[in-house]
């Protein structure tokens, strides 16, 4: 809900369950002067007139008194008494990069439109807010787009600059949202790391001084999730305020905290003003992605209810958001390049035996791709490798009982390909430099129309001439030599980000066209993981590195955000491929079965107990995996040496509950896990009738957990609600 109050001065946004309060100062600037739990009342100006006043620069805009640094302002802009780092810069053609920006307008409407070009959460459902500052002097627009999410607790902003001039403005620094705290007593949360080892949980406390939170690899990135969150000191899964954004883009983008001297907080997140710059002319708009926004009193269990039930929601757009998703197979690991047509089938018989839905042929059925040396963009199948034609496999896979799927590269090209024989002017590259090669392979220029045809043609003949449900789309390098040949001098900064419209494009065209595939997003495992990817493809690739115990932290991490059904969670072989660890297979089902299961292991070594094993193991999932993917998780423990997690029905009839033990230690005694998300005065029966427990006793008693004497302990509940 939008309320407009105080001579339409005061914008009152409100969810369920919070409130945004924006307002307009006799001076024009716009500040926020709330964000948290909801309130009621219908007056809020006596808050800016409650700000206590400090030194220094007092007196500004010809106000006795007014102090600007000291104002929560919405949009703060460079060159003004505020001198705390602005949401964005622009440059004139004089060379001036002054901008005041002040209230001009306003407009509210029900249903948000689809940004042009952008991934979007669009509700018809949710009321818009459009705030529009100008500079009238420089002849510049800024319009803040606020979208309310009432049901699901959650509002996004988005930014617009429109040129209204005749003269050129250069945009040099951006932000999507930036909200101002009235205080500084926050821990800071983010989800870090590398490759292999992406989205690890991170907390600490922060002090006076900036903190950024960034990529610039030309996507969202292994080492830093475009997620921050801002939370109470005593915060914790269940209870404290939480503040937080998600950034609805996939390239290169920014997050900051600024604490300054008067003990007050800025948090931005946009576009990363790094090597990057946008030349805009008379009568243009320059469109920024927006910013997801999500408060909540409750910690951070339910911080990520509310994305999740958003981007299941609001966000993915595909069909197969709420469907459950097929138990795969991917040919990888067990076969790498080196396969033909008896080793896929039979790889695949064996695999329908045990109960896979989806078989899927990764790296190496197209051009002449042995090794990862060449090939790449050269998407024609090599009928000789796999002894006869796609639409032939694809159809003795699909009489097992199979779905088939195929694995992609499409935005690099090897230099031994056809494709760069024919256009080396095609990759990202700069003039009279030699572009560096990476993995044998070059990054395709997007910023090009007819490169982003290409692919678009490429891929989709694949897909015409055989019946493929799911496709891995990989990038499995970022980019460097960042340039392109398409574009005059003065725009070079500008190929990160039309890289990124360009990638949109392709994927807004190829989902459009191909509904009934199912994609999965993948950047060398969780490179690309965000919000960006997932309007397009419902499921990612979590990490390459499959192994369990290190994705017990990648898998928590990232469930901070992103919904169990957007993860790919695969068992792999044991010892791991990427850390040489020996887990059971009954661990490493466990845990793959924290998203949608799937398998990468060599089916021709496997003894037939460990495909009897499989073969449970499958049949399990399919019974709990529609409430696993479409169910409220609760983080139950994370500890140095425990992890446990529950997953409840949406109608509350069911949940299941797991819990590792990484170390087994010597002369310990175990405790009880107590469970969330349970009704009182239910009865649930435990593991199909061995014993029957009571909700609330459940939860604040729990279950008795097992004695360990083995590492990587692994161990899994059900609960059935007693009829």
């Amino acid at each position: 809900m939008i309320e407009i109050i105080e001579s339409r001065r005061t914008f009152h946004l409100q969810t369920r369950h919070t409130s945004l309060i924006l307002h307009v100062l006799d001076s024009g600037h716009m500040v926020c002067l709330y964000w948290g739990g909801r309130v009621l009342d219908h007056s809020f100006s006596y808050i800016v007139k409650e700000i206590k006043r400090a030194s220094y620069l007092s007196d500004t805009d010809g106000i006795k008194d007014f102090k600007l640094e000291q104002q929560p302002l919405t949009y703060p802009a460079y060159g003004n008494p505020d001198m705390r780092t602005p949401a964005f810069m622009f440059e004139y053609e004089d060379g001036s990069r002054i901008t005041d920006l002040r209230y001009q307008s306003c407009k509210s409407y029900k249903g948000k439109r689809k940004l042009e070009g952008l991934p979007t959460v669009v509700s018809e459902e949710c009321q818009v807010l459009e705030l529009t500052l100008r500079d009238v002097a420089m002849k510049v627009e800024v319009v803040l787009t606020f979208a309310v999410f009432e049901e699901w607790d959650a509002i996004t902003e988005s930014v617009a600059v429109k040129n209204i001039g005749t003269k050129v403005i250069q945009i040099e620094r951006l932000m999507s949202s930036c909200y101002s705290f009235l205080d500084c007593n926050f821990d800071l949360v983010t989800l870090t790391g590398a490759w292999g080892r992406e989205c690890h949980f991170s907390r600490q406390p922060i002090r006076q001084g900036m903190f950024v939170l960034d990529s610039k690899r030309s996507a969202s990135g292994h080492g830093q999730n475009p997620f921050l969150a801002l939370a109470e000191p005593s915060a914790d899964e269940e209870h404290g305020n939480v503040y937080s954004m998600n950034f609805v883009y996939s390239g290169n983008f920014e997050a900051g905290v600024e604490i300054d001297m008067h003990q007050n907080t800025r948090l931005m997140m946009g576009l990363n003003a790094f090597d990057f710059n946008w030349k805009l002319e008379a009568d243009e708009v320059f469109q920024s992605p927006e910013v997801v926004m999500v408060h909540t009193k409750a910690g951070f269990g339910e911080m990520s209810r509310i994305y999740h039930r958003l981007y299941r929601d609001c966000l993915i757009q595909s069909k197969y958001a709420k469907q459950v998703r097929p138990v795969l197979f991917n040919s990888w690991e067990a076969a790498y390049f080196d396969f033909d047509k008896e080793r896929l089938l039979v790889l695949a018989k064996e695999a329908a035996n045990l109960g896979v839905e989806l078989f899927v042929l990764d790296d190496g059925w197209y051009g002449k791709r042995n090794s990862e040396k060449g090939s790449l963009g050269d998407w024609i199948p090599n009928e000789k490798k796999m002894g006869g034609s796609l639409n032939e496999l694809a159809k003795q896979v699909n009489a097992l009982g199979m779905q088939f799927g195929l694995w992609f590269e499409p935005e690099m090209v090897s230099k031994d390909s056809r494709l760069y024989e024919s256009h080396p002017e095609w990759i990202i590259r700069v003039k009279d430099h030699e572009p560096q090669l990476a993995r044998y392979q070059y990054v395709l220029d997007l910023s090009r129309r007819e490169v982003q045809d290409y692919i678009i043609n490429a891929v989709s003949k694949v897909l015409d001439s055989a019946n493929i449900s799911y496709v891995k789309w990989d990038m499995n390098r970022n980019i460097t030599d960042l340039g392109s040949f398409a574009l005059p001098n003065d725009r070079q900064k500008e190929v990160s980000h039309r890289y990124m419209l360009g990638l949109y494009r392709i994927l807004e065209v190829l989902t459009r066209r191909y509904p009934d595939v199912l994609w999965e997003g993948c950047a060398g495992g969780g490179g690309r993981f965000d919000a960006g990817i997932l309007y397009y493809m419902p499921q990612i690739w979590t990490s390459d590195d499959t192994d369990a115990i290190e994705r017990l932290d990648i898998q928590f991490g990232t469930s901070y955000v992103y919904p169990a059904i957007a993860m790919g969670c695969h068992v792999s072989e044991s010892p791991n491929h990427q850390v040489g660890r020996k887990t059971s297979l009954g661990t490493r089902g466990l845990v793959a079965m924290q998203g949608n299961l799937g398998y990468e292991i060599d089916l021709l070594k496997t003894t037939n107990e460990e495909k009897t094993a499989i073969k449970r193991q499958i049949a399990a999932y399919k019974e709990m995996r529609h409430t696993i993917q479409n169910g409220t998780l609760y983080r139950l423990v994370h500890s140095e040496n425990e992890r446990a997690w529950m997953y409840c029905s949406e109608d509350g009839s069911r949940a299941y509950v797991s819990y590792v033990q990484i170390l087994a230690k010597p002369n310990t005694v175990p405790k009880r896990l107590k469970l969330q998300g349970l009704q009182q005065g239910i009865h649930y029966i435990v593991d199909n009738g061995k014993e029957t427990r009571e909700g609330s006793a459940l939860m604040e008693i729990g279950l008795a957990l097992p004695k360990v004497s083995e590492d990587f302990y692994a161990r899994q509940w059900q609960l059935t609600r007693e009829e």
